[in-house]
């Protein structure tokens, strides 16, 4: 008996974790981090879904433009700036580091604000302010 409610517990507690995690990652910023990912993975489709219609073009360009490098993000981390309504400015910290070859072009994440739209019901990244 004892060790079933261990169990339920566990099992409770690690799906309270997950939804968590989950609710986190839907919210302006995290929408930001998975857009970046995204783009690190070259997973057009994920990019294509995280970007609101009006900037899924540039975004694709963008992902274009890495297909032929490796590519890794180094220390990421985003946060809201502003929110207002359907609207937010991201900033991001951290790098996007390109190998061409033995040369490493590293990108500063944190040079630039992005807008992050309700688009959908889902937050979308909308270009940088």
């Amino acid at each position: 008996m004892l060790r079933t409610k261990l169990l339920f517990l566990s099992t409770l507690l690690l799906a309270v974790f997950f939804l968590a995690g989950c609710a986190a990652a839907t919210g302006p910023a995290g929408a930001m981090s998975a857009y970046w990912q995204a783009l690190i993975d070259k997973d057009g489709a994920q990019i294509s879904s995280l970007s609101c219609a009006a900037y899924e073009e540039e975004s694709l360009t963008t992902l274009e433009s890495f297909s032929a490098v490796e590519t890794k993000l180094k220390d990421l981390a985003c946060s809201v700036n502003s929110e207002s309504g359907d609207t937010a400015s991201v900033t991001c910290t951290g790098s996007i580091i390109a190998s061409y070859g033995a040369e490493d072009l590293v990108i500063d994440l944190s040079q630039r604000s992005y807008i992050v739209k309700k688009e959908g019901g889902d937050w979308r990244v909308c270009g940088a302010e």
